[in-house]
C-alpha cells in the first residue's frame, strides 16, 4: 500500500489538491502496478512562516 505525503505551502484550493491527488494516484497505479484503492495520498498544508527556502522564510517573500 503506497502512502504518498505531499507537503504544500498553504494557499492551494481543494480543487487543486483533488486534481493533484488524482494525477498522483493514476501515476502510482500505472508505474508500480497497484490497485487504485491501495494508493493513499496525504496532503499537509504548511504555514508560510514554517518554511524556509534559500535562507529566507516563505512568509517574508
Amino acid at each position: 500500500m503506497p502512502i504518498i505525503h505531499v507537503e504544500l505551502v498553504e494557499g492551494r484550493t481543494f480543487e487543486q489538491k483533488k486534481e493533484l491527488g488524482e494525477v498522483i494516484t493514476k501515476a502510482t497505479v500505472d508505474i508500480i502496478k497497484v490497485p487504485k484503492e491501495a494508493v493513499k495520498v496525504i496532503f499537509t498544508d504548511m504555514k508560510k512562516d514554517n518554511f524556509m527556502e534559500a535562507g529566507v522564510m516563505r512568509s517574508e517573500k
